[in-house]
């Protein structure tokens, strides 16, 4: 699916209303993580916070009834991309960090983590532990050897 510059536009208002929903200030809100829940069905882009209140709420047109198999990795790809576009916005959320920008499918199962805001970094896609396992076994086999 490519995306058209419409859903661009909507996804951009909608990051914007979440930022608007936690401005700059000097006390954050104790929150962790924004769980992004997408509908298949309806187009609908929903933003929970963890206690599962509504943040805000869109619905993307061309995400309407779209039966592509890989569905949510495609509009995962979009969204860290308009993430990635807005760090200007999302970095600067009154939201104790780090915080997650997070995507969950129709059952509200989590998906893929899109976003993480530190004090210093900024990961974009992918999780921040990924390949730990890998390298802790390296390291280990590293050194049983010495």
């Amino acid at each position: 699916m490519k995306t058209t510059e419409s859903t661009i536009v909507q996804l951009k208002r909608f990051f914007n209303k979440v930022s608007q929903k936690f401005p700059s200030t000097e006390e954050p809100v104790i929150m962790t993580d924004i769980h992004l829940s997408v509908s298949q069905d309806t187009g609908e882009l929903l933003a929970f916070d963890d206690n599962d209140n509504e943040i805000t709420r869109c619905v993307v047109d061309q995400w309407i009834n779209c039966k592509e198999q890989d569905f949510y990795i495609n509009i995962a790809g979009v969204l860290r991309d308009v993430l990635k576009q807005m760090g200007d916005v999302v970095d600067c959320l009154s939201i104790l960090k780090p915080y997650s920008f997070i995507l969950e499918n129709d059952d509200r199962e989590h998906f893929a983590e899109l976003y993480l805001v530190d004090s210093d970094i900024r990961i974009i896609g992918g999780d921040l532990m990924n390949g730990l396992d890998d390298d802790l076994n390296k390291f280990l086999d590293n050194l049983l050897k010495e």
